[in-house]
């Protein structure tokens, strides 16, 4: 069980906690935010597949907007980001079963569904991709594609390993028991960990630390701890850690998407920018600045994130290329935009919310195994027990069950 520390654990230097904070309205903005740059970097900037969805290279479809889009996979640090300040908040006072449970549970209902959907129109539509064999899809079922190097239903799903791999990191911490201090210190070894690992030559190592990503994850953390027990020198100093790590590798991130991915050039100061204000905006977030942005539609928005991202690239470009030739490349977008808005409200709506909460009540259930081990020890003991007593003697407390079968 995770736990706090009491006034007689707690050392020099311990912060005192705030009252346990509710859902946290504007994140939910940023979540959809940080959807919205994917989506615009995969419709707009992104332009290097077999197929070009819009017949023709980004920048001579989109010439005002392609380059601002092409900064768009910014999006995914922006989540890597909320995740680890939304981890740590859901984490705890949870023990590791709840806390991997919790995490079941919210990944896998929209998943299966994003991915079966996904599937479909691909094969029955394979404009711009084929869909991949039944075999691979039924591991993509299991969210392990990529640690088993099968191709992912859709590109987008690569982030999802990578979560993955946090939230086992992080139920080790939870499984210590999660202190303020404990969880600063777990981000200030991970980070010491990453740093080691881009020089190590350790492929195993680079697996489990995940040195592009793990300064998101840990600047999340140490946010959520401001947000919850207040600022404090120390935190503040791990944010500024993560974040000069971080601009490290965005700057060579933007080179390699300019080279690699695009074909085009890019500069890697609006990255920097980017980058920059991504992290002004969770310390805005932490620091309480932002809770009087309560906004209701803002739960509908955080609701439509994960569905719009599991959904929007494959699905999206194949609407793209059916429907561009006819409407014109403006009016295209804005509809499979909305389109795809659609679809992700329909998804949470009718299939992920009412699955979650069955797959909550059927995780929820104990295991039997204990059960029936305690059951047949009883009945083992209740035997050699009546074995050392005369004929027709009851073991105290035990009722004989002609009833019941050998």
């Amino acid at each position: 069980m995770a736990v706090l520390l009491t006034p007689q654990q707690r050392k020099p230097g311990d912060i005192r906690p705030r009252s346990a904070p509710g859902r946290i309205a504007v994140l939910d903005g940023l979540r959809l935010i940080a959807a919205l740059m994917v989506v615009a970097y995969h419709y707009i900037g992104y332009d290097r597949g077999a197929v070009k969805p819009w017949g023709a290279a980004a920048d001579r479809a989109f010439p005002a907007l392609a380059t601002p889009a092409s900064y768009g996979w910014l999006g995914v640090e922006l989540f890597f980001l909320i995740s680890g300040f939304v981890i740590c908040m859901s984490a705890w006072d949870r023990d590791p079963g709840h806390f991997l449970r919790s995490r079941v549970v919210r990944l896998f209902p929209a998943y299966w569904a994003a991915a079966l959907l996904t599937f479909a129109v691909l094969t029955l539509w394979p404009l711009v991709r084929d869909p991949v064999g039944p075999s691979d899809l039924m591991v993509n079922l299991t969210m392990l594609q990529e640690p088993l190097g099968v191709r992912s239903v859709d590109a987008v799903y690569w982030t999802l390993w990578v979560e993955a791999r946090f939230y086992l990191l992080f139920a080790i911490l939870v499984w210590r028991g999660l202190t303020v201090r404990r969880a600063a210190l777990f981000g200030a070894g991970w980070l010491a960990a990453a740093a080691l690992a881009t020089q190590a030559g350790l492929p195993a190592l680079d697996l489990i630390v995940m040195p592009d990503y793990a300064p998101y994850f840990v600047a999340g953390i140490a946010l959520f701890l401001i947000h919850r027990f207040g600022s404090h020198a120390g935190l503040w100093g791990l944010v500024a850690v993560a974040f000069l790590l971080a601009q490290h590798h965005v700057l060579g991130q933007t080179h390699h998407v300019a080279a690699d991915v695009l074909g085009r050039p890019l500069s890697p100061w609006p990255a920097f920018a980017l980058l920059t204000a991504i992290f002004a905006a969770m310390s805005l977030v932490a620091t309480g600045r932002l809770d009087r942005v309560r906004w209701r539609w803002l739960t509908t928005a955080g609701a439509l994130t994960y569905p719009l991202y599991l959904l929007h690239e494959y699905i999206g470009w194949t609407l793209i290329a059916a429907l561009h030739t006819h409407l014109g490349r403006y009016p295209t977008l804005a509809l499979v935009v909305t389109l795809m808005l659609g679809v992700a409200w329909l998804l949470h709506r009718y299939v992920e919310r009412p699955a979650s909460r069955l797959l909550r009540k059927w995780l929820s259930a104990p295991l039997p195994g204990p059960l029936i081990l305690a059951h047949g020890f009883a009945r083992g003991a209740d035997e050699r027990t009546r074995a050392h007593q005369p004929d027709g003697a009851a073991t105290p407390g035990v009722h004989p069950d002609p009833g019941r079968r050998p």
